[in-house]
């Protein structure tokens, strides 16, 4: 029998209907998240996987129809979605594979629903950016859309009972890992009309959005991308060094989503002003490392063998 398998009959997933849903999920995350669905694999216990499949499609989902398209469409697409999902929480049915399989880890995991309903009241906070004109800016988009979106999944991993220090470790790594996802994906989001560094930052170096999106790879670009990557850096390490971080039954996942966002971080520094002409990702080999550093954790936390993923 394949872990996955073994994975939902230990989340309780006997269903055929169900497992079918799930294993469509399961799918899309593989091909949309490879790292990150190898990294659930390995290092989450088994009956916990199908619910972070479950969540981890419907950030997925949701967020490609915040971000792709005219804006228009990607309204239209939004409401039609959201009031899809609150009327499947409200009602307990629905026709969509996803929307169930989310119905069933929410019935199983209450603090998935919680997350749910609040990620769908602020998520129209990415369907109206374009950019910041302050920091200060930047922080109210942590709060109204990468937080709520990042919890949609971290609600599973926590400690039971949050007396809200496992929130707020989350909240100091999202504002490491937005930050350096926005300076990480320029080349992407400069040609949508996205720029995700306060224009007082840019200021501050003398860069122009012009100079950005004509790729000029000045010092002046250089200086700020590093600056923005140092910054990032700060804050996930921060995080990592919070204990309530890896106190919950998704520490170990928890602690190498870090690692590999600093391991990213050290690519986009090397980079540099070259992130006008495409992200960088960490090496190969590095995160291999990572990724088998944690998986020995994990095997150790979870005590016998076999209480987490595939060997």
């Amino acid at each position: 029998m394949s872990t996955w398998k073994r994975s939902l009959d230990a989340a309780g997933v006997r269903d055929p209907e169900s497992r079918r849903d799930y294993d469509r999920q399961r799918d899309l995350v593989a091909r949309a998240r490879r790292t990150s669905y190898l990294a659930a694999r390995l290092l989450l216990p088994r009956a916990l996987l199908p619910h972070v499949v479950a969540a981890t499609a419907m950030m997925h989902h949701s967020d490609d129809l915040l971000d792709t398209g005219p804006k228009q469409s990607r309204v239209s697409a939004w409401a039609s979605w959201e009031r899809e999902v609150r009327g499947a929480l409200e009602t307990g049915v629905s026709t969509d594979p996803l929307i169930r399989a989310l119905l069933n880890s929410a019935a199983a995991r209450p603090g998935l629903r919680v997350a749910v309903e609040r990620y769908l009241d602020t998520a129209t906070a990415d369907l109206e950016f374009t950019g910041f004109a302050t920091e200060a800016d930047y922080q109210a988009y942590v709060d109204a859309y990468s937080l709520p979106a990042f919890m949609l999944v971290a609600s599973l991993l926590g400690p039971e009972g949050d007396d809200g220090r496992f929130r707020a470790a989350c909240r100091t790594l999202m504002e490491g890992s937005q930050r350096l996802d926005f300076v990480n994906d320029l080349a992407e989001d400069l040609p949508e009309g996205r720029l995700g560094i306060p224009a007082e930052t840019l200021k501050r170096f003398s860069v122009t959005a012009e100079d950005l999106a004509e790729g000029r790879e000045s010092s002046g670009v250089r200086e700020l991308v590093e600056d923005q990557i140092e910054a990032s850096r700060v804050r996930l390490r921060a995080a990592r060094a919070l204990p309530v971080l890896t106190q919950g039954p998704g520490g170990v996942l928890l602690r190498t989503v870090v690692d590999i966002e600093l391991l990213t971080a050290d690519a986009a520094f090397a980079r540099g002003a070259r992130l006008l002409r495409g992200s960088a990702s960490p090496s190969v080999p590095a995160t291999a490392r990572t990724l088998l550093g944690a998986r020995r954790t994990a095997r150790g936390v979870g005590g016998a063998r076999g209480a987490h993923g595939a060997p």
